[in-house]
């Protein structure tokens, strides 16, 4: 069947996106740069770690109403969610947002409807709006263009992809309209309408709001190490006032979203984005910081025990429980202890990938098992209930310790 609408970009949004909306019998033709992406999807299977996806994947490819290839090709809606990455000094680049709207402009025709997901920077689909009727000047007011960003959690995505409320900005009212039209089909949470430049920025918004809030945690975690306190039973008692919510710490902020979108504001806002800037700067260091602890337990190891010790280093995803790795900062932290590596032993544990490019990876048993110093990078659930002997240093920077 002809596909009713053309994905570019098969990832952790497009990917679950797409098989959604197949799942509601509208034909989806998802678009991957990778061959090997593709074809696996077209088998009916996933090449991410999400629950409940592969399920959702293999029926709509079963049904015939999903499809992948690795060019678009015509159909009534196109959905842009590729990725945004930096250039220069934390610079967004829209490229990859420009090449997808490129390659689907000799598609274009009256009526048809243009999405973009992909986080971007203010602006970004005013200036894909200019692009496309550049090229093609006789579908300007023919065609409808909007911005609906994701705003799901890794880990519970076909739920949230479902059930979240979403914010939808038209370049104009039609557009607007048109798009909200469109995600009633599959989406049961409320559909906001708004502008395009406000719909891009309230993404990024949500984001830096979130980044604020977790800096603020963090930086009580380096309070209270050198004040001698636990702040995990700290931020506990500080949250039965009424009106106090304290996040939880980490070893810093990962993923493509919280510790990438803020960046997104400070650079084409710098001067007005002093504490969305700060956060970002407080949430990187602490992956420094919690790096430089690891260190002095071995060095202090080293002077007490006369030997070098076995280091158990675990987790490296970005969250717990999922397989993302994507601007992680306890893989920042790994990297930056083992670039000091001598004669020790480490064991790198990542529970939820089956093997990594760079690291050998360990089970966490064995992990456990051999190690003289555990630093705990992420909550994995698989490290919640671990028995350690007591003659071994835990350094818990994720609170798996503390539950």
């Amino acid at each position: 069947m002809s596909p009713q609408v053309t994905t570019i970009g098969l990832g952790y949004i497009g990917l679950p996106t797409s098989a959604l909306i197949a799942a509601n019998k509208i034909a989806v033709f998802g678009v991957d740069v990778n061959p090997e992406v593709v074809e696996t999807i077209n088998k009916g299977k996933i090449h991410i770690v999400e629950p409940d996806l592969e399920e959702v994947v293999y029926k709509a490819v079963q049904d015939n109403y999903f499809k992948a290839g690795t060019a678009a090709v015509t159909a009534d809606t196109y959905l842009i969610v590729v990725p945004t990455p930096f250039k220069g000094n934390h610079e967004p680049d829209i490229s990859y947002v420009e090449a997808a709207t490129k390659g689907i402009i000799p598609l274009l025709k009256k009526g048809d409807l243009y999405i973009i997901e992909s986080t971007s920077p203010v602006g970004t689909t005013e200036k894909m709006q200019e692009l496309i009727f550049r090229e093609r000047p006789e579908l300007e007011g023919e065609i409808f263009m909007a911005y609906c960003p994701e705003r799901v959690l890794p880990g519970n995505v076909m739920y949230e992809l479902v059930h979240n409320d979403r914010v939808i900005g038209g370049v104009d009212e039609a557009s607007t309209q048109k798009a909200v039209a469109f995600y009633q089909q599959f989406v049961k949470g409320a559909l906001h309408p708004a502008n395009a430049r406000t719909a891009e920025m309230c993404k990024l918004t949500e984001n830096s709001s979130r980044d604020v809030q977790i800096a603020f945690a963090n930086e009580l975690s380096l309070i209270c190490d050198k004040a001698g306190i636990n702040v995990w039973e700290l931020i506990t008692l500080a949250n039965k006032h009424p009106r106090v919510n304290i996040l939880q710490p980490g070893c810093g902020v990962g993923g493509h979203c919280i510790a990438v979108d803020p960046y997104f504001i400070t650079s084409d806002f710098p001067m007005e984005s002093q504490i969305i800037g700060k956060a970002r700067e407080i949430n990187n260091y602490k992956s420094f910081w919690c790096a430089e602890q690891i260190k002095k337990a071995k060095h202090e190891f080293q002077l007490k025990k006369g030997r070098t010790p076995a280091i158990a280093l675990m987790g490296l995803a970005f969250k717990p429980n999922i397989d993302d790795l994507r601007e992680s900062p306890a893989k920042y932290i790994v990297q930056k202890v083992l670039q000091e590596a001598q004669d020790e032993a480490y064991y790198i544990v990542e529970p939820n990938i089956q093997a990594h490019q760079v690291f050998k990876l360990t089970t966490y048993q064995e992990a456990i098992a051999k190690a003289d110093i555990i630093a705990f990078l992420v909550a994995h659930k698989e490290f919640s209930d671990l028995e350690i002997p007591s003659e071994k240093t835990v350094l818990d920077f994720c609170g798996i310790t503390a539950k």
